[in-house]
């Protein structure tokens, strides 16, 4: 598939990397971002830098949660498909700063649905999480599951995002596929997150706060990995027919529920090990409890989406985050 795209959070860390492979697929690419500052602007400006130099990108600047902005952009552009993936991320960071969960990620949202509703695109794709697992325990998660018990304010809202579009999806005849990414990581990472955090720590000799004791797992996704995914997805707007017992379709609208996950949950200690084999350098550790909102582990059942769009490459953690600490001392001038 080829056309329009509308992608939200173009200069995130995802939208980046998504909007650069769309193009160079031959999509037409209109980035959206607000380009807040929860974390360095300047990382989000230098991926912006690079999307632009590339025949193809449009930018608009602009705040998800503006009352018609989304629905003007997509008036004047036509998207054949939209990528909502603006939001205000982090489990952590909603216990301090709800609000700023409200207005981005169900105001914000809110805003895409409208916008979809008032230009209706071929496909309307919307970023949610594997928080949304919250307290359920069985492994690996998948779709069909449970997920009315979330442990953090941000998985709640994810949660609303994805009964918002199942709302969407039955009123106006939508297709919406909701995607529940997992533990995504990668070059031109958020600083936020535990790889840039313990890689930073580990190359300036500083301890890492390693929670849970260590006693963790991730299904830790790279980048490009998840990027195939949604790239693929793009022509599977959700129709009629389920295509097998675990397909998350909705019965009374055009949704569906897709895990994008590498599948095979990592220890945190093995995350750890890989840091320290790409750096070259011994992680010291600062053991801590379990922090309030987190889970201990998260593992994504694929049978949905292989169903979907076949088998989608698994890059290994040793050299997915080695790729990650190679860009980082390049962009730290290290």
């Amino acid at each position: 598939m080829r056309g329009k795209v509308l992608i939200t959070g173009a200069a995130g860390f995802i939208g980046f990397h998504l909007a650069r492979q769309m193009l160079a697929t031959g999509w037409q690419v209109t980035g959206f971002d607000g380009m807040t500052p929860y974390y360095d602007p300047k990382l989000k400006e230098a991926r912006l830098d690079i999307l632009c130099a590339q025949s193809g990108f449009r930018f608009d600047h602009g705040m998800i949660e503006d009352e018609g902005r989304l629905t003007q952009l997509c008036a004047e552009t036509r998207p054949d498909v939209i990528i909502h993936l603006a939001a205000q991320a982090g489990v952590r960071y909603s216990i301090d700063a709800p609000r700023s969960y409200v207005r981005a990620n169900l105001i914000g949202t809110h805003e895409v649905l409208e916008a979809a509703r008032a230009h209706p695109p071929k496909h309307l794709m919307m970023a949610s999480t594997s928080s949304a697992y919250g307290a359920n325990t069985q492994m690996p998660y998948a779709e069909l599951h449970q997920a009315t018990h979330p442990l953090s304010f941000y998985a709640a809202t994810k949660i609303a995002n994805e009964a918002m579009g199942h709302s969407y999806a039955h009123l106006f005849g939508l297709p919406i596929t909701m995607f529940r990414f997992f533990t995504v990581y990668g070059p031109w990472g958020r600083p936020d997150m535990a790889l840039f955090k313990f890689t930073k720590a580990i190359l300036n000799g500083d301890p890492i706060d390693v929670y849970n004791h260590g006693d963790m797992q991730r299904d830790f996704t790279y980048v490009g990995d998840l990027v195939e995914g949604i790239l693929r997805l793009t022509a599977c707007p959700p129709g009629n027919a389920p295509v097998g017992p675990m397909d998350s379709l909705s019965p009374v609208a055009p949704f569906r529920v897709v895990n994008i996950g590498n599948g095979a949950p990592v220890p945190l200690t093995d995350f750890i090990a890989a840091i320290e084999a790409a750096t070259g350098r011994t992680a010291i550790r600062n053991l801590m409890p379990m922090q309030p909102g987190d889970v201990p582990a998260t593992w994504a059942d694929a049978a949905l989406i292989e169903a979907l769009v076949g088998t989608l490459p698994r890059t290994d953690i040793r050299d997915g985050v080695a790729r990650f600490v190679d860009w980082y001392r390049g962009w730290n001038g290290a």
